[in-house]
């Protein structure tokens, strides 16, 4: 294991030394996998006031961030732009997926983007659907045309409940279907909502509840799907859990076996471990555990889990606390989920905030997460062979001006064998999308 702390400094300056004159980064092949990573900073097309991103690969190798714009006195804009890898250039101008007063932002439940093998592009936002603070749908639109246009959006649950849907996850279903996940809250529309939970805050200092927490015994939040086709028809809606934890993230990963969706639980005892189930056909599988964590977490600790995988292999990575001791566990399965092996502790102690990425390649695993130290806060990476037998590097990736919620959940995404980051910092008070690309080459 190689151990070293890189300062990833994203000023103009460096940005115009990092030229073309500089040579492209390398790939990884089994010569270079055990020397350092080469790090370099990815100017992006998203400016001040930025936040919320998400990177998806296309088929075609191209990289898609999505982000949101909030500027003062201006209404949300949901905007993406592609990274084209060959070229080394983002797309002439970035284009808007939608705006609009009614959309709701969030600093955990966040936008997606995804292409499918036919070319089109899919992206899922958040509207508002009442007045209460919670209360916000799951709109899906499609376009053709690579972003230039746009479906009008459909509400992908049919329930018409003034409640929370979202943290969604979304995947390709064979060339032109896609597949959806979100938490459903329709069954607890008459349930007591308790959003400051000072027993739960004091438990877990760090981790600020992110949305509405049922109260035991009233309506829990489900786990819902369903795949949509190019006309924008639901087909194979499914419950896929009638409890689930609130406000976490869910993930989800297309395997040899079908696509699997990694999601945090919640037993009628508050047992908060991470779950998988798989697509077989058109049904879904039993959910069933990662690893018996046993955290035992009385409200929702905003910290989902993250999955990745290539053919028959899955890495999962998540956050816990068992015993009230933050930890990262990174879980390997060699069968598309059928089953996993022990997990790895990553990092553990009270400075692990959690917020995982990972990223699986024919060569290696990366994982991200964030950690806060004394008001600091710091993006971690760490790379792994396939098998999770060796680490190979641990470095710090990038100090944060920010600290707290306000800087989210970075996001990776691996095309071409380059690893591709995005996280949010805070500068001057304002969110700001911050990138680094990462290859060999030390």
């Amino acid at each position: 294991m190689r151990m070293r702390t890189t300062a990833l400094l994203l000023s103009c300056a460096l940005l115009a030394a990092c030229g073309s004159e500089t040579p492209r980064l390398q790939a990884f092949d089994a010569a270079s996998l055990e020397a350092p990573v080469r790090i370099e900073p990815w100017l992006l097309p998203a400016a001040e006031g930025t936040s919320a991103p998400d990177l998806a690969v296309a088929a075609n190798g191209r990289v898609m961030l999505s982000w949101i714009d909030s500027q003062p006195g201006r209404r949300h804009l949901f905007r993406f732009s592609n990274w084209w890898p060959g070229d080394a250039r983002w797309d002439s101008a970035p284009k808007t997926i939608a705006l609009g007063n009614r959309m709701f932002v969030n600093w955990a439940d966040t936008p997606h983007i995804l292409a499918t093998p036919d070319g089109a592009v899919w992206a899922h936002w958040l509207q508002k659907s009442g007045a209460e603070p919670y209360a916000y749908d799951v709109a899906l639109a499609r376009s053709r045309d690579g972003g230039a246009t746009w479906t009008p959006p459909v509400v992908v649950h049919d329930d018409n409940t003034r409640t929370e849907h979202g943290f969604v996850s979304m995947w390709p279903q064979g060339d032109s279907l896609l597949g959806i996940a979100w938490l459903d809250g329709r069954a607890t529309a008459t349930a007591t909502a308790d959003a400051n939970d000072a027993q739960a805050r004091a438990a877990h200092a760090g981790h600020d509840d992110g949305h509405a927490t049922t109260q035991p015994g009233s309506g829990a939040m489900s786990l819902r799907a369903a795949l949509f086709d190019g006309t924008m028809q639901p087909a194979l809606e499914s419950t896929l859990d009638t409890r689930v934890c609130d406000c976490c993230q869910t993930d989800v990963a297309v395997t040899a076996k079908g696509p699997l969706l990694v999601y945090r639980g919640r037993t009628p005892d508050e047992i908060r471990d991470i779950l998988v189930t798989r697509l077989e056909g058109n049904v879904w599988t039993a959910p069933r555990r990662v690893h018996a964590d046993d955290w035992h977490m009385p409200a929702c600790p905003v910290n989902g889990p993250a999955i990745a995988a290539d053919g028959g292999t899955v890495v999962v990575a998540w956050y816990t606390a068992p015993g009230d001791v933050p930890q990262v566990r990174l879980a390997r399965s060699g069968d598309s989920g059928d089953s996993f092996a022990a997990p790895r502790v990553l990092d553990e102690g009270n400075a692990v905030q959690g917020r995982v990425a990972v990223a699986l390649d024919a060569q290696q695993v990366h994982v991200l997460w964030l950690r806060e130290e004394a008001g600091v806060q710091t993006l971690m990476l760490a790379r792994y062979s396939t098998d999770l037998a060796r680490e190979l590097e641990r470095t710090t990736l990038a100090t944060l001006a920010g600290s707290g919620r306000g800087t989210g959940f970075p996001k990776l995404a691996v095309s071409n064998g380059i690893a591709h980051v995005v996280w949010t910092d805070i500068v001057d008070g304002r969110p700001q999308l911050r990138g680094a690309r990462l290859g060999a080459g030390g």
